[in-house]
């Protein structure tokens, strides 16, 4: 592998997934700098942030040619679906993220089924819906629980998933173009799969807690909470994945001249069919990256390369560390409709041993205080040797953390700590 030694690398974005990017890269001993743009006051921790328009891909690639890195990693989708990695890898500079084209696995729901179908991969029945008429046809087919997908980004919360037809109508009609979509019955599971377009290496399988509220109750979010590993998939859940799923869909791409160059995010149900695809997202997850990066031994910053560069299969299969790690999202309030900002966040130095604190929707006011700019602010984040150890850790440390106006769930990997003894 071609690699330079030691990486100089810009992470593209401003939330929790990129100071959880930032947080991993920094401690990669195979990097020797890492910057982040436009950042928070997280990623300033770890490394040093620089102004941008993260939508823009004439001033990222223009940034990144500045610093002179080796490698760019593009965080949100965004970007990508702007073509931010076109940009950069036309300046000459590799990048981890795929293609604007490519990128519209996650930027059209219809576009994600369409490749899906292609590739043979299991995923449920959908209808693009662009009329009144049409919604209604496609609400009729499927029935209850009524899927219904804004067909663009909506940064996690575009989906809904109701028995009540009226709410599945208004969110239809208010979206414009949507998926309506066949609901796939059983538990969900995140697996992210890293990829040079041919080559493909999985991460360990995660879930997250879409929901606002304990018990699965109340609006989508982008995401409240997540675990790894999963003590209760089969053994063999990651081979199917990959090779029923992951692979065809990458071949599928590559064949149709896009080839994906980045991470591919499948989010499955485990139906009694096996594993099917819910979505695809083109980039790392929010909040899975938070808790599946602590556990990751392989040095980062060499992987990402090599999949930038087209040398992923130089790459063994990942080394993880053992024991278990716990995600909790705090959330301002009222998120996730018009979340409060600008409370001040006090008490995150002090966290429970083996637990540490990823920053998102957060800025400085005008007297230097850290506080809520976001929805989503900041998650605890913990390790353990079982889930109960990790999880007992992170909500420690997240009670010893004062936001005014704020809220969290209780129940984050509940019922998995349960299970284990």
């Amino acid at each position: 592998m071609t690699q330079q030694t030691p990486l100089t690398v810009l992470v593209i974005g401003p939330g929790g997934r990129e100071h959880a990017l930032a947080r991993a890269l920094s401690q990669d001993p195979g990097v020797a700098a890492v910057y982040v743009a436009p950042g928070n006051p997280g990623t300033a921790e770890v490394a040093t942030n620089h102004s941008v328009d993260a939508n823009d891909p004439a001033a990222v690639a223009a940034l990144a040619g500045r610093l002179g890195v080796d490698l760019v990693v593009v965080g949100p989708e965004a970007p990508l679906v702007a073509g931010v990695a076109d940009a950069v890898r036309e300046a000459g500079i590799a990048c981890f993220g795929p293609s604007k084209e490519a990128a519209r696995i996650e930027g059209s729901k219809a576009f994600a089924k369409e490749v899906m179908v292609a590739a043979g991969v299991p995923t449920g029945g959908s209808l693009l819906c662009r009329t009144p008429e049409e919604l209604d046809d496609a609400l009729d087919r499927f029935g209850s629980p009524y899927v219904v997908k804004d067909d663009g980004l909506a940064a996690g919360k575009g989906v809904l998933v109701t028995e009540d037809r009226g709410a599945a109508v208004d969110h239809g009609r208010a979206c414009g173009e949507v998926v309506v979509e066949e609901f796939l019955a059983g538990p969900e599971v995140s697996l992210f799969a890293i990829t040079d377009g041919t080559t493909v290496l999985p991460l360990q399988p995660a879930q997250d807690f879409k929901r606002i509220g304990d018990g699965d109750t109340g609006p989508n979010t982008g995401g409240m909470g997540a675990y790894t590993p999963l003590p209760w998939v089969s053994a063999d859940l990651v081979d199917t994945v990959v090779s029923t799923i992951i692979q065809p869909t990458v071949d599928e791409l590559r064949d149709r001249g896009t080839p994906f160059v980045g991470l591919l995010y499948a989010g499955l149900a485990i139906t009694e069919d096996g594993p099917k695809v819910i979505e695809f997202n083109a980039r790392f997850g929010d909040p899975e990256t938070q808790a599946l990066l602590p556990l990751l031994a392989t040095g980062l910053g060499g992987v990402l390369y090599a999949a930038a560069t087209g040398h992923l299969a130089e790459i063994g299969p990942l080394q993880w560390n053992p024991g278990f790690s716990v995600a909790v999202v705090l959330a301002a309030e009222n998120y996730p409709q018009m979340p409060v900002v600008g409370g001040v966040i006090t008490g995150i130095e002090q966290v429970a041993d083996g637990a540490h604190v990823i920053q998102a929707g957060t800025s400085t006011d005008d007297e230097g205080q850290l506080v809520a700019s976001g929805g989503r602010v900041l998650a605890v984040v913990a390790t353990g040797e079982d889930l109960t150890e990790a999880r007992n850790a992170a909500y420690a440390s997240l009670a010893g953390i004062d936001l005014p106006q704020s809220q969290h769930r209780l129940d984050i990997a509940q019922q998995a700590a349960s299970e284990e003894n």
